[in-house]
C-alpha cells in the first residue's frame, strides 16, 4: 500500500512537472524566437537556419527553468494533496512525515542528476550545434534585404548601396565598399542582379569601375561584367562559440591549463584566455554545482506537511514557505555571479549549500521526528 501511494504521488508530481515545463518552456521559447528573427530580417539567413537555430535552443530553456518548475510542481501537488485530505492516506498507512520527506529528497536527487546532465552535456551540445548552423548557412535572404537608397551590411566587411531596384530584382547605380581584404576596394556598377549558383550567391555587376586602395596608391580599372561571390564573405552574426556553448571537457581543460600556467595556444576556439578564467569557472559551477540547490528546494517545500489546512496559521505559513524557497532560488542565481571573484568567495559558495541543507534538515527533523 505504501508503495502504491508513493507511486501515485510521484506520478502526479512528474506529470504536473512535465506539463508545466513544456508550457512555460514553450512560452519562453516563443518569446526568444521572436527576438532571434533578426537572423532573417537583418542578417539575411534563411528560414531553415532560423528554425534549426531556435529549435536547438530549447534544451537551454528547459535547463534554466527546471529548478523553478520543480519548486512550483512540488508546492502545488503537496498543497493540493493537503486540500483534498489525500496526505491523510500516508499518515493513516503508517508513513511518517520524515519518511515522506526523505522520499521527496531522493526524488530531488534524481532531478539534480538530470539537471547536471542537461547543463553539462545536452544544453552545450545543442547550443554549439545551433552556432554551427549559422557558420555553415548562406545569406539566403540577401536579395530581400536590399532596399533602395539604404546602406546594408548583411555580410561582414561589405557595405552595399543600391539606388534603384525593379520588380525583377534588377538593380542600378550600385555602390560596394569592400573592406574585408588587406587592400580596401570600392566598386561602382551601373546595373546588376543577384543570381543563385548552386549553394552560392553571385552578384553580377555590369558596366562599372573598381578602385583598389592601398597605403601608397590607387588602382582603377573599368569592367563590362564581373561576378561578385558573396560566399567569400561571412555573416555579421556572431559565429565564434560562447563559453556557455562549449563542451564541459573543453572548459575543464582550459581552466586547468590556466590554473597551472600551461600553454593554451591550441585552445583558441572559444578564446581560452586568462581574463576569461573566472567566467569559465563560473560556467563550470553553474553546470556541475548549482543543481545542489534542488534538494534544498525540495526540503523547504516539505515544510508544508507540518501545518494542517485547519490550522489558523496555515495560509500564513504557506506564504512564508513559498517566499523562503523562492529566496533560495534567487540566492542560487545571485551568488553564482560572485562565486569566482576570489578564493574566499569560492569556498563560501561551495560550503553554503551543504550548511543550508544540514541546518534545515536538522530543524525539520526535530520538529516532526515524533509525528
Amino acid at each position: 500500500m505504501k508503495k502504491l501511494i508513493f507511486r501515485k504521488f510521484t506520478k502526479d508530481t512528474l506529470v504536473f512537472f512535465l506539463i508545466l515545463s513544456f508550457t512555460i518552456g514553450l512560452i519562453v521559447w516563443t518569446m526568444q524566437a521572436v527576438n532571434y528573427f533578426d537572423f532573417v530580417t537583418q542578417d539575411g539567413h534563411g528560414l531553415k537556419t532560423y528554425f534549426s537555430y531556435i529549435l536547438l535552443n530549447f534544451p537551454k530553456i528547459i535547463h534554466r527553468i527546471t529548478p523553478f518548475i520543480f519548486f512550483i510542481s512540488l508546492f502545488f501537488i503537496i498543497n493540493d494533496y493537503e486540500t483534498k485530505n489525500e496526505l491523510l492516506i500516508f499518515w493513516t498507512n503508517g508513513v511518517s512525515k520524515i519518511t515522506f520527506t526523505n522520499k521527496i529528497i531522493i526524488m530531488s536527487f534524481f532531478l539534480m542528476i538530470f539537471q547536471i546532465l542537461m547543463g553539462s552535456f545536452v544544453s552545450p551540445f545543442s547550443q554549439l550545434k545551433a552556432r554551427d548552423f549559422l557558420k555553415k548557412s548562406n545569406v539566403d535572404f540577401f536579395t530581400s534585404l536590399i532596399k533602395e537608397g539604404k546602406f546594408i551590411n548583411v555580410v561582414d566587411g561589405l557595405t552595399i548601396f543600391i539606388n534603384n531596384r525593379d520588380q525583377r530584382n534588377n538593380f542600378s547605380e550600385i555602390y560596394l565598399d569592400d573592406s574585408s581584404r588587406t587592400n580596401k576596394r570600392i566598386i561602382y556598377a551601373k546595373t546588376g542582379t543577384v543570381m543563385d549558383d548552386g549553394n552560392k550567391k553571385i552578384f553580377k555587376l555590369f558596366k562599372g569601375k573598381i578602385i583598389n586602395i592601398d597605403e601608397k596608391k590607387l588602382n582603377t580599372f573599368e569592367f563590362d561584367q564581373i561576378d561578385f561571390n558573396l560566399a567569400d564573405y561571412s555573416t555579421t552574426s556572431i559565429l565564434l562559440p560562447k563559453i556557455q556553448e562549449m563542451p564541459s571537457v573543453a572548459l575543464i581543460e582550459c581552466s586547468y591549463k590556466i590554473f597551472n600556467n600551461q600553454n593554451i595556444e591550441n585552445l583558441n576556439e572559444f578564446k581560452c584566455r586568462k581574463p576569461t578564467h573566472n567566467e569559465i569557472n563560473q560556467e563550470l559551477l553553474k553546470r556541475f554545482y548549482k543543481p545542489l540547490y534542488i534538494p534544498i528546494i525540495a526540503l523547504l517545500t516539505c515544510f508544508l506537511i507540518m501545518f494542517p489546512k485547519n490550522s489558523s496559521s496555515y495560509k500564513k505559513n504557506r506564504r512564508i514557505i513559498f517566499l523562503a524557497t523562492f529566496f533560495i532560488l534567487v540566492l542560487s542565481e545571485a551568488s553564482l555571479r560572485y562565486a569566482t571573484s576570489s578564493y574566499f568567495a569560492s569556498m563560501i559558495y561551495l560550503i553554503v549549500p551543504w550548511i543550508i541543507f544540514l541546518l534545515i534538515y536538522l530543524f525539520f527533523y526535530k520538529r516532526i521526528k515524533n509525528v
